[in-house]
């Protein structure tokens, strides 16, 4: 299996650099795996595809303000973006210079406005594989992101400078059911969802449980083998709980209903916890915290997932490798055809699929 099988040429018009006026009036292309059908709607038309008794899993990470400007103490300017926050004081990072920081020294982080006296220093402990080990003084990582940090916005959203980070941003590269911090890049299925289409999903009676999957800057990594089984991929943080399976297996096995992922970081939560040796055995699902690495393409036998919901996703990437695991690479690749000439608008702040 190449990557070459999961690529596409895609209009860079269509690349999506606002989201929409508001978070439902995104389109959604409907495409059915068995028959290969596909429809169009709005993202406000979602009640009327989905059911009593299915269930709705959210990914209720909420992005933290993951990228610093700063510079060594030799002067030498340089950008850091978080990749995962270990503790309350120490973190992973990318950092991107014209020569990169040795282990043992220290770097200045500053305001987005460049002002000296909000300068932090921070110490770099040591490399991490492609990462580097950084330890922030007090009051701790998460406090210096809100005081220091922007807005990790995707590499594809090209924005001129000066108006890079929009006003809008803060809010709207996040879900409205954001809760718990640490990602650094969004999951970008639930931005379209809205207070009023959660109420009325949930007045149809559709079930719904959250998992947490902290999003990583590794997510736009792009796959650099030709062989897609020899991809290594990234691990993420996870969170399965009890309560999330028990609400899976009551969807399969009372209510006769779908589960319905929102969003490829949802699908490889509820497949990693599918996959245990005992959940297999027991065709169960079972509550799972700790990283994940999982990488779903075509090939791979779905335990947990009936149906999900997702962006248009970068061409060549492991997510596409992912949906044409869900709903076939042939299906996959003409749905895509059809969002290209329709001119729906792709990767994070675009259009949505409903794939059932």
């Amino acid at each position: 299996m190449q990557v070459s099988d999961f690529t596409f040429d895609l209009p860079e018009h269509l690349i999506a650099q606002y989201p929409a006026a508001e978070r439902t009036a995104s389109r959604l292309m409907h495409l059915d795996s068995e028959t290969g059908t596909v429809n169009h709607y709005h993202f406000a038309d979602l009640p009327s595809l989905v059911n009593r008794g299915d269930l709705m899993v959210f990914n209720n990470t909420r992005v933290i303000p993951a990228r610093f400007h700063g510079k060594k103490a030799s002067g030498g300017k340089l950008e850091v973006l978080l990749e995962r926050v270990l503790d309350d004081y120490q973190a992973l990072v990318q950092i991107r210079s014209s020569k990169s920081p040795k282990p043992g020294s220290t770097i200045l982080l500053g305001s987005p406005n460049g002002l000296a006296q909000n300068e932090t220093a921070v110490h770099v402990e040591g490399r991490a594989g492609a990462f580097f080990k950084l330890r922030f003084p007090s009051p701790g990582v998460l406090k210096i992101a809100e005081q220091l940090g922007e807005i990790p916005l995707p590499p594809y959203i090209a924005r001129d400078a000066a108006v890079s980070q929009s006003s809008e941003d803060a809010a709207r590269y996040q879900t409205v059911y954001a809760k718990h911090e640490g990602a650094v890049a969004a999951p970008t299925a639930g931005l379209h969802f809205d207070d009023n289409l959660l109420a009325t999903l949930a007045e149809q009676d559709v079930a719904r449980t959250d998992v947490t999957l902290h999003v990583g800057a590794g997510t736009f990594q792009p796959v650099r083998v030709e062989n897609v089984e020899a991809h290594e991929m990234h691990s993420e943080q996870v969170d399965v709980s009890q309560s999330t399976c028990d609400a899976v297996m009551k969807c399969k096995q009372e209510n006769n209903g779908r589960v319905i992922a929102v969003g490829t970081t949802s699908v490889r939560c509820l497949e990693s916890a599918s996959g245990s040796t005992a959940a297999l055995a027991a065709r169960h699902i079972e509550p799972y915290q700790g990283d994940t690495d999982i990488f779903i393409y075509p090939g791979y036998e779905f335990k947990s997932v009936d149906a999900m919901i997702t962006n248009f996703h970068l061409s060549g990437s492991t997510l596409m490798m992912l949906v044409s695991a869900f709903a076939g690479t042939e299906n996959i690749k003409r749905a895509y055809q059809i969002a290209i000439e329709e001119e729906y608008r792709f990767f994070s702040y675009g259009d949505a699929m409903l794939i059932t």
